[in-house]
């Protein structure tokens, strides 16, 4: 349909300027301007130029990532950011990464060529950890992808910094900033009181939860003043998230301001309380939970037998719920051994060792517990060393990588055991994922490669090209292992290239493969090998040399 109208004596000449909805320019555009008439600002009827004037401004607003808006006050300008400019060969890196975002296929990607869209979080974390401020071209685009990716928010506003949450301000599509974490949010000082009031009664949501973390860092005491101050009139989404920041520095200094929390009127609030007050061994809570846990587990000897019984708790009274229990169970479970398995979690663990003569972790895992309650103690003890950090129970409980997982000491969850293997350190926790593949293959490693220090460098990355390997050469198709291909490129260490590299010619197919099995494996290295050669090339990109 054309543009321009019929109707004799329209106007042909640029009329005065519309600020109509982008839509309506649209209608009359595709009908006509004699069918659909528009009117300029000043009332006039506009014609054909008008209406293509006015899809001109809009199109720059849309590119400049303003929504069209009748006659307002300019936004003020943009914080300024001190930090560097990433190099030139950088920039234009994060460029192709945020364009590929848009054509990417998703799931079921097969060929040769890296996918790009994996190597965004990788990349932003590098241009992070080096200081680099984000391009001011690039910001829509990273505000885009990180709206699309959750995953994306911490790094793309901590990259964005001052000058990402100006812009995110600006445009209600990019709101979920405004209410980011403090991760992805501008530190501010906590020196100045009059600059940190100001600051926490009238900042947005991630400035202020920015602002409590930089003045726990400061003085712990006046952090939690602050908080206590506008406590009663928060929202309870706020208040779990500012009870959450918490978790730096916790101490017993803390516990009157969680006891206190205890009562809030938001479960999800008492939970974090009781939570936090249960990872402070010398507090009121841990010591009221213990009392409860070691009435329900007991040491019982029968002869030179020393086995562990237990009694679960018959009721959830009012005084456990206040201490963060749930009374009810989830579907299929029993009310018993819930409770039991909240009252154990919730128990320093410190209390076993003295309730059992003096006994350590390994030798209290390895008791038999009576009446089948083994599986829900150790589950819970599990879940207790998670919330404690406590690595001496962890290694009880995850016992030798060796040991097939249904026979392990503590427990077969592979979730629970990488839980345990993130409280040890990092060096620790790859040698046991190094050692388990070695021992089991990669068809259970994933979950745990997840926790592993990246990049997986020495045992660790050769453990995985080994069972890789191992696997091709069984001839079955590569696709039960796309999850560990996928980590494999985003967290192998890139020299591990060439040693690979061997690996993408068609092997022959033994006899029994599936067919076609090896042109398949040949295709997935060759897409490894260049993930790799493309990580370390983007590495090398980032570095101060290869700046303007």
């Amino acid at each position: 349909m054309p543009i321009t109208s019929t109707t004799a004596g329209a106007p042909t000449s640029p009329a005065a300027p519309m600020s109509g909805p982008w839509e309506d320019l649209v209608t009359a555009a595709l009908l006509g301007t004699n069918r659909r008439p528009l009117r300029a600002d000043d009332g006039k009827p506009a014609g054909p130029v008008a209406l293509l004037d006015a899809a001109a401004l809009h199109t720059v607003r849309r590119r400049a990532a303003l929504r069209p808006a009748p006659k307002a006050v300019p936004p003020a300008p943009a914080p300024a950011d001190p930090r560097p400019p990433i190099p030139a060969a950088a920039r234009l890196r994060l460029a192709q990464l945020l364009a590929d975002r848009s054509g990417s296929s998703g799931g079921g990607r097969r060929g040769t060529a890296p996918d790009l869209t994996e190597l965004i979080p990788q990349w932003l974390a590098s241009a992070g950890a080096r200081g680099y401020r984000a391009p001011a071209e690039l910001l829509p685009a990273l505000l885009d992808a990180a709206r699309a990716r959750t995953d994306l928010r911490p790094h793309v506003l901590a990259f964005a910094g001052p000058r990402g949450l100006w812009l995110a301000g600006l445009n209600p599509e990019w709101r979920f900033a405004l209410r980011a974490t403090s991760r992805g949010a501008h530190r501010p000082d906590a020196a100045d009181p009059e600059s940190v009031r100001r600051l926490w009664a009238e900042g947005l949501f991630a400035e202020r939860v920015a602002l409590l973390g930089a003045v726990r860092e400061r003085d712990p005491g006046a952090a939690r003043a602050l908080l206590a101050g506008t406590w009663s009139t928060e929202r309870a989404e706020d208040r779990l998230m500012f009870l959450d920041s918490l978790r730096a520095g916790l101490s017993g200094a803390d516990e009157p301001f969680l006891e206190e929390a205890l009562t809030d009127r938001s479960r999800m609030v008492r939970t974090t309380a009781a939570e936090l007050l249960s990872a402070l061994p010398e507090s009121a809570l841990a010591g009221r939970m213990a009392a409860r846990a070691t009435s329900c587990v007991n040491p019982d000897r029968a002869g030179d037998v020393l086995s562990v019984a237990v009694e679960a708790p018959h009721e959830c009274d009012a005084g456990m719920e206040r201490d963060g229990l749930v009374p009810v169970p989830p579907s299929g479970r029993g009310e018993r051994s819930w409770w039991l398995g909240q009252l154990v979690e919730a128990t320093p663990l410190g209390v076993w060792r003295v309730r059992f003569g003096g006994r350590g972790a390994r030798e209290l895992v390895a008791l038999p517990v009576a009446d089948g309650w083994g599986a829900e103690l150790h589950a819970a003890w599990c879940r207790a060393a998670v919330r404690q950090r406590d690595p001496e129970w962890a290694r009880a409980l995850l016992g030798t990588p060796s040991t097939p997982p249904a026979n392990g000491p503590g427990t077969a969850s592979l979730a629970q055991r990488s839980q345990l293997l993130a409280t040890l350190p990092p060096t620790e926790r790859a040698l046991w994922v190094a050692d388990f593949i070695a021992a089991h293959g990669l068809s259970e490693a994933f979950q745990l490669l997840g926790v592993c220090p990246v990049p997986w460098e020495g045992p660790l990355g050769r453990s995985v090209v080994d069972a890789l390997d191992i696997a091709r050469d069984a001839g079955s198709y590569p696709w039960s292992f796309s999850g560990v291909m996928g980590l494999a490129e985003r967290c192998l260490d890139p020299a591990e290239a060439d040693r690979l590299a061997v690996l993408t010619t068609t092997p022959d197919e033994p006899e029994g493969a599936s067919p076609g099995a090896g042109g398949y494996w040949s295709e997935a290295f060759q897409r490894l090998v260049s993930t790799l050669r493309l990580r370390a090339t983007m590495e090398a990109e980032l570095t101060p040399d290869s700046a303007d």
